[in-house]
């Protein structure tokens, strides 16, 4: 029978030794990884990352951040690059080489064949000293005191380690290029990812589907203007096109409560002022938390100079699963 309390403290050590050892990293990083992040910044190539075994994995994840977040990376197995794959390095390339002894041999035949390719290399390793480690450009030291198997010998917090340096080597980077949420979308058009940093302009209904009138417009033209657009409201506009207001299904109920007759009333007299509006350029997403946050089902979109462009509601947001 399992042993409840052993096996909650077995797990919670694993994790607490690995925490630990990301924590000695952070406080390990020094003027090797500046120069590691001016050299990818320079990289005019792509950053070709490789390792063998479980630093292989690790190496495959940080390729995959790295081409995610606006740096050209793939990820390149160290036993077929020796085997003809290694044409595809140029000499504006730059390698990251992620090996924990520093000694691995597909690593080691690896560095016999790159020195005269003339690409630039940076090593994360547990072991500055070994043969990777004095070979590369800069080498990142991220060895640890202890694995967190019990036996110290499967990689466990060694590739966590690992993998923590990758994340911040591409996030420093993503910061300094410059990459924005925009950036990321474009890379992510597809899963939840991409559904998240769709913009405003892209989902909003406009041209024919945008349903309009005038200040002037009476009760029967902005009622059918509702209907036929079914988007449960209408824009108000003045007549250079700019937001007067709109008028809702909920004005025209709350205005059938009033004894005063709606007959003589004009869009205008309905319309509610100064409603909140977004521009084309807002992501989805915040356009969602706009709507929750005034409990609104849509929103005008709006130009810089306050021109009416399109109508986002929120059965559109729906659609894109946002939720």
């Amino acid at each position: 029978m399992t042993d409840t309390g052993t096996t909650l403290a077995r797990a919670r050590k694993v994790l607490q030794i690995e925490a630990d050892a990301i924590h000695r990293l952070a406080e390990r990083l020094d003027d090797q990884f500046i120069t590691a992040i001016e050299l990818l910044a320079a990289c005019s190539g792509r950053v070709v990352v490789t390792g063998m075994g479980k630093s292989g994995i690790i190496a495959r994840k940080i390729a995959a951040t790295l081409s995610s977040t606006g740096t050209a990376a793939y990820f390149l197995h160290p036993a077929e690059a020796v085997h003809g794959d290694l044409g595809v390095i140029q000499h504006d390339d730059l390698l990251l080489i992620v090996s924990q002894s520093g000694e691995t041999s597909e690593i080691l035949r690896l560095l016999e064949t790159l020195s005269r390719l003339g690409a630039g290399l940076i090593s994360i390793t547990g072991s500055p000293e070994s043969t990777l480690g004095t070979a590369a450009d800069v080498t990142l030291d991220c060895h640890v005191d202890n694995e967190a198997c019990p036996m110290n010998l499967a990689p466990t917090a060694s590739t966590t380690a690992a993998l923590a340096l990758g994340d911040a080597l591409a996030m420093t980077l993503l910061v300094r290029k410059g990459f924005q949420e925009d950036d990321f979308a474009s890379l992510h058009p597809g899963g939840y990812l991409g559904k998240r940093l769709l913009h405003v302009s892209r989902l909003m209904h406009s041209g024919e589907d945008l349903p309009t009138v005038s200040k002037s417009a009476d009760l029967a033209e902005v009622v059918s203007m509702i209907s036929s657009k079914q988007l449960g409201m209408v824009c108000v506009t003045e007549a250079d096109g700019t937001l007067a207001g709109v008028v809702t299904d909920g004005d025209l109920r709350r205005q059938l409560a009033e004894p005063l007759s709606l007959t003589n009333q004009t869009a205008e007299s309905l319309m509610t002022k100064a409603p909140h509006t977004i521009t084309g350029s807002m992501l989805a997403a915040h356009a969602l938390n706009l709507m929750e946050k005034h409990r609104v089902t849509s929103l005008v979109v709006v130009d810089e100079d306050q021109s009416v462009m399109g109508v986002l509601h929120l059965h559109d947001l729906w659609r894109t699963q946002l939720f």
